[in-house]
């Protein structure tokens, strides 16, 4: 005996909302979208033309495609005919893959999926499965949508460019000696730019001009050919210049897209250069990617952005910046690793924000073992004397305080530094151990007094149980968030190109997972 199967007969279409698991994923993506103000969709209305597709109904199906691992347009709109909660979610729509595609790179997707983050925080809130007393922060990079061999150096630029200067200089010299060209007025002594070139080659295509008329109007064959002749050298040096101002100008261009960053891709000019942990060829290869900043608590990503520099330390500033601006306040820890331990980042935290940080340095650990303690030569173990401001060095030796001395990174932040100087480093038998200095030459110390205070207040706060605690949950939090984007998820490349387009298509990842663990939650 079988169940009741009839192909030719006609069955009544029943809600598909019947069809789904009480627990279903569908249904958490209809609330969260729901719970957005109406005031986030406004941006997406238009009054002309064909009526849009609602895009909470847009929003929904792109979500649900994520979390279902699908991240194609084509893909998308595939599912929205032939799966069960994309048709319930869709309502029977079945937008086209251009649109899909249009939507989710929309300049109002970057608010919507904002809102989208500050609404599921309420509902973890609400629901007390966070506590809001700490963010964990970390980074990873993800590999960008662009071709691994097409890309600029700055170093490159930086020296092609120095080489043209040169030249340049050099050639302008040699026509004012040989009297080919008169002076022209210099903004900079060191440079010609783009609009100074111009006018010596304009001058140079005069002197030509001059030689080709001349030519026109002889009639003497051998002076015809003298004439050519002397007119060989200066139109050679109109097309080199005209070859200088056309890489002149490339390369300011170059410069002004980098800004910062040491490269860029020339097919996603947003893209840095920087070394992946997957290195399938394991041969250190750059890859154009960018640096993925998240901040998690119980696992669940609350705020997110993407950085061009491929190091963690100079995006903590800006990405708790993003935070109280964008998504939320910040609680009372803000917890990071020691990629983020830093005299500008430690003071950031403290002094800006008010907040205390649970960052570890990259000494921390090395500092904390009994043979690093022991060891005469690290100058954290010298004794120091407050009273004569002095340091005693393993072979009784005074460093005595001399003068204060300051730094400048690359960012501008000013470093300041007390200078001590041995009274005496000759023969000394443990000097090759000690310090670099040539003969004759005494040990200096520079001790940066804020970055030592700043580094004894982390480990004080470290060594508290309750802060040690919340900074071992680091490990457990933050990471594994990155394992369900990239493993379970799938996601390890970007299908976009460029910073906004990046930026939405990783908002819309993250919720994605943050959506399958919620849903899994209750099972």
């Amino acid at each position: 005996m079988y169940k009741n199967y009839n192909m030719n007969q006609l069955i009544l279409p029943l809600d598909l909302e019947v069809k789904l698991q009480k627990n279903d994923i569908a249904f958490h993506i209809h609330h969260l979208v729901e719970s957005i103000p109406r005031e986030a969709f406004a941006p997406f209305y238009q009054e002309t033309g064909c009526p849009s597709y609602h895009p909470k109904m847009m929003l929904k199906i792109i979500l649900c495609g994520y979390t279902q691992s699908v991240f194609s347009g084509r893909r998308i709109e595939d599912l929205t005919k032939d799966s069960i909660r994309m048709k319930w979610l869709a309502q029977g729509y079945e937008p086209s893959y251009r649109t899909i595609n249009r939507f989710r790179i929309h300049p109002q997707m970057q608010e919507l999926l904002r809102q989208c983050f500050v609404q599921f925080r309420c509902q973890l809130v609400e629901e007390k499965l966070i506590d809001q007393q700490a963010i964990f922060i970390d980074g990873t990079k993800i590999e960008a949508n662009a071709n691994k061999f097409t890309f600029k150096w700055k170093k490159s630029i930086e020296k092609f460019q120095t080489n043209l200067i040169e030249k340049s200089n050099r050639l302008y010299e040699q026509l004012l000696e040989e009297q080919v060209i008169p002076a022209i007025a210099r903004e900079n002594e060191e440079e010609l730019s783009v609009q100074e070139l111009e006018i010596i080659v304009s001058k140079v295509e005069e002197v030509v001009d001059d030689y080709t008329a001349k030519i026109e109007t002889s009639n003497d064959t051998q002076e015809r050919k003298q004439l050519r002749s002397q007119r060989k050298t200066p139109k050679q040096i109109v097309k080199q210049i005209h070859d200088w101002i056309t890489r002149k100008k490339v390369y300011q261009q170059d410069l002004e897209l980098m800004g910062e960053r040491n490269s860029y891709s020339k097919t996603d000019r947003d893209a840095t250069f920087m070394r992946m942990k997957d290195d399938y060829m394991k041969n250190g290869q750059l890859k154009p990617g960018y640096n993925l900043q998240v901040a998690t608590e119980n696992q669940y990503t609350l705020a997110y952005d993407v950085y061009p520099n491929p190091t963690d330390t100079k995006t903590l500033t800006p990405f708790l910046e993003t935070i109280t601006d964008q998504y939320f306040e910040l609680p009372k820890y803000i917890v990071a690793d020691a990629g983020y331990g830093s005299e500008v980042n430690y003071q950031n935290v403290l002094e800006t924000h008010e907040r205390i940080p649970l960052i570890t340095y990259n000494m921390y650990r090395k500092e904390g073992k009994k043979k690093f303690q022991q060891d005469p030569s690290k100058t954290n173990n010298w004794p120091y004397n407050e009273k004569t401001d002095s340091y005693t060095c393993p072979n009784e030796k005074q460093l005595t305080y001399q003068y204060d001395a300051s730094r400048k990174d690359r960012s501008g932040y000013i470093r300041t530094f007390k200078v001590y100087q041995c009274e005496d480093c000759s023969d000394c038998p443990i000097r090759s151990l000690c310090t670099k200095a040539a003969e004759g030459a005494h040990r200096k110390l520079y001790v940066n007094t804020k970055w030592e205070q700043q580094k004894s207040y982390i480990r004080q706060k470290l060594s508290e149980p309750k802060t040690a605690e919340i900074y071992r949950q680091r490990k457990i939090d933050v990471e594994p968030v990155f394992g369900f984007l990239k493993a379970n998820l799938g996601f390890t490349r970007f299908s976009v190109r460029g910073k906004s387009k990046v930026k939405n298509e990783i908002g819309l990842a993250l919720m994605a997972t943050n959506l399958r663990k919620y849903a899994i939650r209750e099972w």
